[in-house]
């Protein structure tokens, strides 16, 4: 994948689609697989933001059955099935525990009947998945006794047991998503990151293409198209008033969506949901109080999600040192035993995410229902131009099938049904995980630890000796960067073939140095120095490389961020 800012300004496209997160980069992914021309810009790096910070979570649509909306559920459900055949490596099944109590809303009976019809609505939930190891079992129950050996800090008080289902977790969502877009890539999609959409260009009622900048350069030029898709997320309206007044009526709500990570694991593989102090106004059917979860995740724990309405511009939000103090008392509260202290709360996430209309103060706050996806020949009068406005990562490759259909409609233009269900992303043509890691390991042990092996496996899956090819040219790249999974040859592969222009772009996107706990400083510089080498950089643009690593570390968990003096 290949940064080519001529040929977006030479070629005139079918699609050009704004914002290259996931749900940008799926509908270019499903457009240039329908025949379509496409180009995408980003103006920061690809899947970062709400992409990036999103709970890892693939969602399968339980909570849809509260709200009486099976077809939500039936939707979520299918879109959870087609990520784990289609990525494997990145998708895999979490077994969700939750414990039961009593009588009423509460008790083993309440919860395993609703969980019971859920796998009777998702009788289909494993087909085609040939991996047994990524098929979605039946719910099960704990008893009281097995719940405490799993948990054995949970309430006991009126304890009756558990039930088990099943949800899916990725091993990485800015792998997922840069997964979805190098498979675009592959197929013809132009696509480069920090470039900003200024503007869409609009001639006589109909969109002709989208006024850009280069941030690298600070070139401005011009993408001419037939057809522009406005997928900026939260910068969405932003962009459409910027010139042309575009206004959305209603107007879009946002939550700002977060949770912490913790080193302390309290399960290898179980995740557990306790309940919280809130509820869900929305559910026809549900338990005292909403869920807060603490998931497996990298040997730690990770812990949420908790929403608030976010009122401003989508580079108004942060997560302060009170807002964690005030996450930390309410998990604690949900789990008393627990008494996690701030100190261990090694960094955190949050993103914006659509939600449904809430006044600012309400405390039992409504979810967003469904994406937003907006024509504007009706809306605005404006032909050409649509926005979509995602709300659940699970969802992205379905929405984007949504729209391409509806673009092609208004093209006038016949194409073939979409495939993207059962198109494995890069990596992806996969039949058993487990047995590729062992093969892997087989070959590349006297190379690699198991360890790094894996680690390769899970990130680029079949496609992961795209990275091992440069230990031929270089024996020293097998070399792991400090006490990290990650070897100086995944740095190259990066800048080489995964349009890594940054060291945030190493460090927080393309490998998992930045994943969990801070890095060590002299880790951070050998990764700089890496790419220096590889981007030619001077000593003063490698020091400022490391000082916006270490500001964005900073911005992760302002309260616990070591102090790192960059080496001069």
């Amino acid at each position: 994948m290949k940064r080519n800012l001529d040929k977006l300004t030479n070629v005139s496209y079918d699609l050009i689609v704004i914002g290259g997160g996931i749900f940008g980069i799926c509908t270019a992914w499903e457009a240039i697989l329908r025949g379509l021309s496409v180009a995408l810009v980003e103006k920061a790096d690809f899947g970062h933001a709400t992409s990036a910070s999103c709970f890892k979570m693939v969602h399968g649509g339980m909570r849809y059955l509260q709200h009486g909306d099976v077809v939500r559920l039936r939707e979520s459900a299918r879109e959870r099935s087609i990520l784990l055949r289609i990525a494997p490596h990145l998708v895999h099944p979490l077994p969700i525990v939750v414990p039961t109590y009593g009588y009423g809303k509460n008790s083993k009976a309440f919860l395993a009947t609703g969980l019971f019809l859920y796998d009777l609505l998702t009788w289909d939930r494993n087909r085609h998945i040939k991996d047994p190891d990524r098929q979605i079992p039946l719910t099960r129950l704990f008893t009281r006794d097995e719940i405490l050996h799993h948990f054995p800090g949970i309430e006991r008080h009126g304890l009756s047991g558990a039930v088990v289902f099943c949800d899916g977790q990725m091993y990485s969502p800015q792998r997922l998503a840069l997964s979805f877009l190098l498979s675009a890539a592959d197929a013809g999609v132009t696509a480069a990151n920090y470039v900003k959409a200024e503007s869409i260009l609009i001639a006589d009622d109909r969109v002709i293409g989208v006024r850009a900048q280069d941030l690298i350069t600070d070139r401005h030029f011009e993408i001419r198209g037939q057809t522009v898709l406005n997928a900026a997320g939260p910068w969405t309206e932003g962009l459409l008033n910027s010139e042309h007044n575009l206004t959305l009526k209603p107007r879009s709500t946002f939550s700002r969506d977060a949770y912490f990570t913790t080193q302390r694991c309290l399960h290898q593989d179980l995740a557990l949901a306790v309940q919280a102090r809130t509820r869900d106004p929305d559910a026809l059917l549900s338990r005292s109080a909403r869920h807060l979860f603490l998931v497996p995740w990298r040997g730690g724990t990770i812990v949420g999600v908790w929403h608030v309405v976010h009122q401003g511009g989508p580079e108004q939000f942060a997560v302060t040192e009170n807002d964690l103090k005030g996450f930390l008392d309410e998990i604690n509260w949900a789990y008393p035993s627990l008494k996690l202290e701030l100190s261990e709360v090694s960094r955190f996430d949050a993103g914006l995410v659509l939600f449904g209309e809430n006044d600012p103060e309400v405390t039992d706050l409504s979810y967003g229902k469904r994406s937003r996806i907006v024509d504007h020949a009706r809306e605005h009068g404006v032909e050409g131009l649509l926005s979509l406005i995602g709300i659940r990562y699970t969802t992205a490759r379905g929405d984007a099938e949504k729209v391409v259909d509806l673009m092609l409609r208004k093209m006038g233009r016949m194409a073939p049904r979409s495939n993207s269900d059962s198109t494995p992303v890069y990596g992806g043509d996969i039949e058993n995980v487990s047995r590729l890691i062992e093969q892997a390991i087989d070959r590349w042990r006297s190379h690699l630890d198991p360890e790094v092996i894996t680690e390769l496996v899970r990130h680029h899956g079949k496609e992961y000796q795209r990275v091992t090819q440069y230990l031929a040219e270089e024996p020293k790249w097998s070399e792991r960067i400090g006490n990290s999974s990650v070897i100086a040859a995944e740095v190259v592969h990066a800048v080489r073939s995964e349009m890594a222009l940054t060291l945030n772009d190493i460090v927080f996107r393309r490998t998992t140095l930045g994943a969990t706990e801070h890095p060590e400083l002299d880790d951070i510089a050998a990764c700089a120095n890496i790419m220096a080498h590889e981007m030619g950089w001077d000593a003063g643009r490698t020091r400022a490389e490391i000082k916006a690593v270490e500001q964005s570390l900073r911005e992760n968990c302002p309260a616990m961020a070591p102090s790192m003096d960059t080496p001069q």
